[in-house]
């Protein structure tokens, strides 16, 4: 008799985006840059992205993402793990709040900071967490309010990130099953840890006074050099864990890359050898959203079904650290859920309900 090997597999995909729309002509116009519509799309891919309203925060997107990823799945979560570069707050960290507003009691939670890697180092440490018995059934959220980092007068940087949430619930399953996760890879590499940053802020420039230079409050990245190595890491690691799973990569039916930009996507997949009929994304509708990118891409394509259940998927990242990180699974049998942001004010407690088969939600306002 054949023994099918305990994995990881995707129950439930949820995400969420706020409504209010920038187009490429609003982010010139906000901060008087010298480009323009055709510029950004030929050199990013991007046509629009989305930004939070001022009383909108990361946690509230990230409380929408993990109730429809719950909702998706029709069950609950115990553990809560939230991928951010801009949490509510310094401290304490947004995902015990995040927990607590889900109605989840006293699972644990905490924060994981990888930037745009963040979604896929943390599917990387909640499949170990399953396989080892710490939990069952973990949320993975990737969440992000850039819009609150990003200098608008900046060219680099204000055209290309956006706003938003996505999420996945996870159970332990076998490999036999669509969404099974088969294998991960990740990486970092401290050297280049200047490519990406905002300066001030931390320990190293805690700078409470703001006197320091004005950009050294903003997220800044030196482009060119961080192309090169995003098309080398994502690559380098790409290759790596469709090795780890056996896969060649003629084998790879879907290839959903971090939404960075078109051009790194392009060249990351003509590297590894997937053709572009097989490449996934959203880049164009929603930008660069970071750590919240590579969740809210497979809610898109699940959304639209453009992928059909068990066909074996690449997803890869790569974000400032510099970290990288990269997932083959089989595509998951879901039906998304995409809900809107809540406003904070509004949440008290919500506790799920969880009878046979079916599972809801019950909130109670303050």
């Amino acid at each position: 008799m054949t023994t099918v090997s305990p994995t990881t597999v995707i129950d439930g995909i949820g995400s969420c985006l706020p409504p209010r729309v920038l187009t490429n002509e609003d982010v010139r116009r906000r901060g008087v840059l010298d480009t323009s519509d055709e510029w950004i799309r030929s050199r990013t891919g991007i046509a629009r992205r989305r930004a939070a309203e001022d009383d909108t925060s990361t946690g509230d997107l990230a409380v929408a993402a993990g109730r429809a990823a719950q909702d998706s799945a029709q069950a609950p979560a115990d553990l809560v793990l939230v991928a951010t570069t801009t949490p509510d707050r310094r401290c304490p960290a947004t995902a015990p709040e995040v927990a607590h507003r889900l109605g989840l009691g006293t699972v644990p939670a905490f924060d994981l900071a990888a930037v745009c890697s963040g979604f896929l180092y943390g599917l990387t440490v909640a499949t170990a967490l399953i396989r080892t018995g710490v939990c069952t059934r973990p949320l993975v959220i990737g969440a992000e309010t850039y819009s609150r980092i990003i200098d608008p007068l900046d060219r680099d940087t204000a055209v290309i990130f956006g706003d938003g949430a996505g999420a996945v619930l996870l159970r332990a399953g076998d490999r036999t099953e669509p969404g099974a996760i088969a294998g991960t890879d990740w990486g970092s590499d401290g050297a280049g840890s200047d490519l990406i940053a905002i300066a001030a802020g931390g320990a190293r420039q805690p700078d409470p006074g703001r006197r320091l230079c004005r950009d050294d409050h903003y997220f800044r990245m030196r482009g060119r050099e961080v192309y090169g190595q995003a098309v080398r890491r994502m690559t380098e690691s790409s290759r790596a864990v469709l090795a780890k799973s056996g896969w060649p990569p003629a084998a790879v039916g879907a290839f959903i890359g971090h939404q960075a930009n078109q051009r790194i996507l392009d060249s990351v997949a003509d590297r590894v050898g997937i053709p572009p009929r097989r490449c996934f994304g959203n880049l164009r509708d929603v930008g660069n959203t970071a750590a919240a990118s590579i969740p809210l891409a497979l809610a898109d394509a699940a959304a639209h079904r453009r992928i059909r259940p068990g066909t074996p998927t690449l997803l890869t990242a790569f974000g400032g650290g510099l970290t990288w990180a990269s997932a083959a699974l089989t595509w998951p049998a879901v039906r998304p859920r995409d809900l809107p942001p809540e406003p904070h004010s509004t949440i008290s407690t919500t506790r799920p309900t969880h009878r046979r088969n079916s599972w809801t939600l019950s909130t109670t306002t303050s």
